[in-house]
C-alpha cells in the first residue's frame, strides 16, 4: 500500500525537476539579466543621446495646466522614449538575430530532408536518385552525395 503512494517529498522532487518548470526558471532568470541590460542601455546611451538633440534628459517636469488641472505630458514622452528604445533594443538584438538563425536552420533542413530535386530543364520536381526527368524526359546528371 505504501508503495502506490507516493510521498509528498517524492511528488515535490518530481515537479521540480520537470523539464517545463526548470526552463521557467531560466528563462526568468535570463529575462532578468537581460531587463538590466536593456535599462542600462536606456539610460547610459540613448537617453544622453536625447538630451543631445532635445537638450533635456528628462522631460517630467513639461506640463500644461487647464483651469487649475494639471496635465504632466512629459512623464508620458519619457515613457514613449524609453518603451521605443526598449523596442528598437530587443527587435535588433533579439528578434531579427534569431529570425535570421531560424531561417537558415529551416533554409538547412529542408534541402538535406527533400528526397527530390528540381530538374534542370522544365524545373518540375523529379526525385533525386532519377536519372531523367518524367515530365520533359530530359536527361539529368546523376546526385552527387
Amino acid at each position: 500500500m505504501a508503495d502506490e503512494k507516493k510521498s509528498v517529498v517524492t511528488e515535490f522532487k518530481e515537479f521540480i525537476l520537470r523539464g517545463n518548470v526548470v526552463e521557467l526558471a531560466v528563462a526568468v532568470a535570463v529575462g532578468a539579466a537581460f531587463t538590466a541590460v536593456v535599462n542600462s542601455f536606456v539610460k547610459d546611451l540613448i537617453t544622453p543621446l536625447v538630451a543631445a538633440v532635445f537638450g533635456k534628459n528628462d522631460f517630467s517636469t513639461l506640463h500644461f495646466t487647464i483651469n487649475g488641472s494639471v496635465f504632466n505630458y512629459g512623464s508620458f514622452i519619457n515613457a514613449i522614449i524609453a518603451f521605443l528604445s526598449i523596442a528598437i533594443v530587443i527587435f535588433f538584438f533579439v528578434v531579427k538575430p534569431l529570425n535570421h538563425l531560424s531561417a537558415r536552420r529551416r533554409k538547412g533542413l529542408e534541402e538535406d530532408d527533400s528526397d527530390e530535386r528540381p530538374c534542370p530543364d522544365c524545373l518540375s520536381n523529379i526525385p533525386k536518385a532519377a536519372t531523367r526527368c518524367a515530365f520533359c524526359t530530359s536527361e539529368v546528371p546523376p546526385v552527387t552525395a
